[in-house]
């Protein structure tokens, strides 16, 4: 039998240069793994090769994770980023009017939701001409309504951001646009002592846009921060 080797010498050489060239190539591994098998015959188990397996298994486990990890923070980053062009633009109006216009419209694309709905607590008929000029964005209920809604007459105390699916949004809130909502986030809002407590809603008709398992940081931040806007206004 010929001791001349299979390959040419050219490639020969080249692979004993860079042997790291074959280590690092998985299929080139496997391949020579079961050349090794089929060699040894079916009487011998190989250990090693077993081992190798289970580590290549191993590390496609922590590869998928490494991937889920970086995807979490890539889109912690982008809802991050949103919140603070929202915050900047809900920022910038000078007059109470077009500050609540905003929240229906460039606030509301900036955060992507497809509807923007303030809800104020007061004693008073909402039928005031200003209530309606911004019935779009604003509307007036009776003290306890917020309380009401965010809890669905449960006891307990309601949470400063409550995130949750819906069959069908609240005409009370949404409007003629209730029907197509499919998720909320609602964000109760405190104006301060001796004032009725106000809610911003957020409708989705994405049903998975906002739910219970999410995270409610941003939102809580944002929260804050729209508390102290609406504060200045009414002072």
């Amino acid at each position: 039998m010929s001791s001349k080797p299979a390959i040419n010498d050219q490639m020969r050489e080249k692979i004993i240069a860079q042997p790291d060239v074959i280590l690092e190539d998985q299929d080139l591994m496997r391949a020579l793994i079961a050349a090794n098998e089929r060699a040894m015959g079916g009487n011998i188990v190989d250990l090693r090769g077993i081992a190798m397996e289970r580590l290549e298994a191993r590390l496609a486990r922590l590869e998928d994770t490494h991937r889920s990890v970086i995807a979490a923070a890539y889109e912690n980053l982008s809802g991050t980023n949103q919140v603070h062009r929202a915050i900047l633009r809900m920022l910038d109006p000078t007059d109470f009017e077009t500050f609540l216009r905003d929240l229906g419209g460039e606030v509301a694309d900036i955060l992507r939701v497809d509807s923007v709905r303030l809800v104020l607590e007061s004693v008073q008929d909402d039928d005031d001409p200003a209530v309606r000029k911004l019935g779009d964005v604003l509307s007036v209920a009776e003290p306890g309504f917020i309380e009401d809604y965010l809890t669905a007459g449960r006891p307990g105390q309601p949470r400063q951001v409550t995130l949750r699916q819906l069959s069908e949004g609240d005409r009370r809130i949404y409007g003629a646009r209730a029907q197509f909502i499919r998720s909320e986030a609602c964000l109760m809002l405190d104006f301060g002592k001796g004032r009725l407590p106000g809610m911003l809603a957020m409708g989705a008709e994405d049903p998975h846009q906002f739910s219970p398992q999410q995270g409610t940081d941003l939102l809580a931040f944002f929260t804050g921060v729209f508390e102290r806007a609406m504060r200045r206004w009414l002072s």
